[in-house]
């Protein structure tokens, strides 16, 4: 044994079932992966401008989600739940579902645990209030055992939840939330954004590919400079990796097309945020 070296041996910890349940059930699912170059420069350029005259420094993930949901309203058979095998639920209201990086206990230490919060109207909200509900997620009170912030239900129940065996969890939760769209969209929203963060922003482009459950999932990936054609002349441009899993089971891939469409047309051009910059005021 002398051969292995040092290393330390923890309890697994239980709150982590329910995310390997949604792993399970999101292999399973007909997802379809695209691959996407989005040319933020103008968005990330008023984000720089917003941060000089206001102090603040706004959420890229929280500006992302408010193209989404414009999107998402405009095309909503992306984010359909089916009801039984026959029917199609399309929801007018876009519920957002993103993951916040919170610290959480467990065997006694604290850990880092990317844990949900719904967004819900997403389409009809601001970048400013979605930037503010996200930011009030990350400060709100987690109590032992909470796997999603807001949930409304009590710590002990979710630990008990998690200490079930697979198939108990699976006949409680997920087998009732794949049958009952309405209680799916209450408990998990239609739509995920999730975000990877700074990862490749040194190195050039980074794309996501995560599973789920949801009938859409837009991953943020890494922002890259790139040189690209501005008018008639090359340019340093700043390139964003995005990836958009559909559900095949739900849509084709024709209002795909169409959706990605809107959503592209609504980054390139900073949807929203040119109405947060302020002008300035040239005049001696």
């Amino acid at each position: 044994m002398d051969d292995i070296g040092t290393y330390q041996e923890r309890t697994f910890p239980v709150f982590r079932n329910p995310t390997i349940d949604v792993l399970e059930h999101g292999r399973k699912k007909h997802h379809i992966p695209l691959l996407l170059e989005i040319d933020v420069t103008e968005a990330r350029g008023y984000l720089r401008q917003i941060k000089v005259a206001s102090g603040q420094s706004l959420s890229f993930t929280a500006w992302v989600m408010a193209c989404v949901g414009q999107a998402v309203s405009e095309h909503k058979y992306v984010h359909a739940l089916r009801k039984g095998r026959r029917r199609l639920i399309l929801f007018d209201d876009v519920d957002i579902s993103v993951l916040v990086e919170r610290a959480v206990s467990g065997d006694g230490r604290a850990q880092s645990l990317p844990m949900p919060t719904i967004i819900r109207k997403t389409n009809e909200k601001s970048v400013q209030t979605i930037h503010n509900e996200i930011r009030a997620a990350q400060e709100a009170p987690v109590a032992k055992d909470d796997v999603q912030i807001g949930g409304g239900r009590p710590a002990w129940t979710t630990r008990l939840f998690a200490m079930l065996p697979a198939f108990l969890r699976h006949l409680i939760v997920w087998r009732r939330l794949a049958r009952n769209p309405f209680l799916a969209k209450k408990m998990m929203g239609t739509v995920v954004v999730t975000s990877a963060g700074n990862v490749g922003k040194e190195n050039g482009s980074a794309w996501g590919i995560p599973l789920g459950i949801h009938p859409l999932i837009v991953a943020v990936g890494g922002i890259a400079r790139k040189p690209g054609v501005v008018g008639e002349a090359i340019a340093i441009r700043e390139i964003l990796s995005l990836t958009v899993l559909f559900d095949h089971d739900v849509t084709d891939g024709a209002p795909v097309a169409r959706f990605v469409q809107t959503l592209k047309k609504l980054l390139e051009s900073g949807c929203g945020l040119d109405e947060m910059v302020v002008p300035v005021d040239t005049r001696p």
